[in-house]
């Protein structure tokens, strides 16, 4: 009898303990997810622009929906939405709910207005407005807060039509702009070669909406609803549709792309590293008509290629990029070699730089690149 009475109380533990551990494997997968938080803008009472009768608020909400709706069916996704009805959230509670959910990813989808027959698609990051154009779209977009109760608390006394106000707004996102300019880059490259829309280029400009996050983020205007014909595109299932494929695949693309920074090929030989007191030896992988680099740093500054003003890194180049200036270290086709320049450079001070891949002089998804032939010498 006691014999049994140990047994069973042996198996209470061991299917216990099991169970602790399945749960903690559970939930090691799940931190293993690459979060996105899908923000599709406007809703509620506000019906975001109303360009030939069509609602802002309706098209972002089924963009959104679909991306997300794809997404979910990645294993290696989670996704999170900031409404998935037509409801209002106010702007601060959007970022609150990205940083709840430790996003790896914010992307907030909109849909643009004018006067004219203005057409095509932009990707924001949040920058210095630069010009009265960027600074009105972000003014429109942010006008928002006007319909929230107690917005001068929420904000802080920030006024959505004072460029002064704009400015004290970019500080916070500065550490994730180099990320966030990729994923635009990606965005709007998407829509150029696969759709053919018109792009109108990554810009920045104050947005509330990504100040508010802690993560790399983008604002995306999918395009003009005041124009006759990209309005009524914007408006029909099919352009819905294929604008949420697009995203789809950036954001893939963008994910992926991280993840190959962190793959190690077998070396079939060697090649020696120098870079100041740094020697080293990397096998060689290479990619014929892609050329790798480390991006260092963005920002609206044109500063010198001199190492004095990069921690005393050489091999420096620079790409103007819509209105921001990417910064690059190292120039190869050698795919093992620039994840050892990358390691340098975070060692001199850029831990956060990362490999970008170009072919024919554009920027590129990594994964796109390393699909490429190799040739090893």
């Amino acid at each position: 009898m006691k014999k049994k009475i140990i047994y069973s109380s042996l198996t209470i533990v061991l299917v216990f303990i099991l169970s602790a551990f399945s749960t903690s494997m559970l939930e090691n997968d799940k931190k293993k997810k690459f979060v996105v938080v899908l923000d599709a803008g406007h809703g509620g009472n506000d019906p975001g622009n109303r360009g030939n009768g069509y609602k802002e608020k309706d098209i972002s909400l089924k963009v959104v929906l679909a991306i997300g709706a794809a997404l979910e069916k990645d294993d290696r996704f989670k996704v999170v939405y900031t409404r998935k009805t037509d409801e209002f959230i106010e702007l601060h509670e959007r970022g609150k709910i990205a940083n709840k959910a430790k996003a790896d990813l914010f992307v907030s989808v909109h849909c643009n207005s004018h006067h004219s027959q203005a057409y095509g698609t932009e990707t924001f990051v949040l920058g210095l407005h630069a010009n009265d154009e960027n600074f009105n779209v972000a003014k429109n977009e942010n006008s928002v807060i006007l319909l929230e109760d107690n917005y001068e608390a929420n904000y802080d006394g920030f006024d959505p039509n004072s460029p002064e106000s704009i400015i004290g707004l970019i500080l916070s996102q500065e550490e994730y702009l180099d990320q966030s300019l990729t994923l635009a880059s990606f965005v709007q490259n998407r829509f150029n070669k696969t759709l053919k829309r018109k792009s109108r280029g990554v810009k920045q400009a104050g947005f509330v909406v990504l100040h508010q996050t802690y993560m790399p983020s983008v604002l995306i205007e999918l395009g003009f609803l005041t124009n006759d014909k990209e309005g009524k595109y914007l408006n029909s299932k099919k352009g819905q549709e294929e604008m949420a494929a697009s995203i789809i695949t950036s954001i893939v693309d963008y994910k992926e792309s991280l993840d190959a920074v962190y793959y190690v090929p077998e070396p079939e030989a060697t090649k020696v590293v120098n870079n100041d007191s740094i020697t080293k030896l990397v096998g060689e992988e290479l990619y014929d008509g892609i050329t790798f680099k480390v991006q260092i740093a963005a920002g609206s500054n044109d500063l010198e290629l001199a190492p004095k003003n990069f921690n005393g890194l050489d091999q420096l180049s620079k790409v103007k990029f819509g209105e921001l200036y990417k910064y690059y270290f190292g120039n190869t086709s050698n795919y093992n070699l620039i994840k050892e320049l990358r390691d340098v450079a975070s060692q001199k001070g850029y831990p956060s730089c990362f490999v970008v891949a170009f072919q024919n002089n554009e920027l590129i998804p990594l994964t796109e690149a390393l699909k490429v032939n190799t040739s090893s010498n």
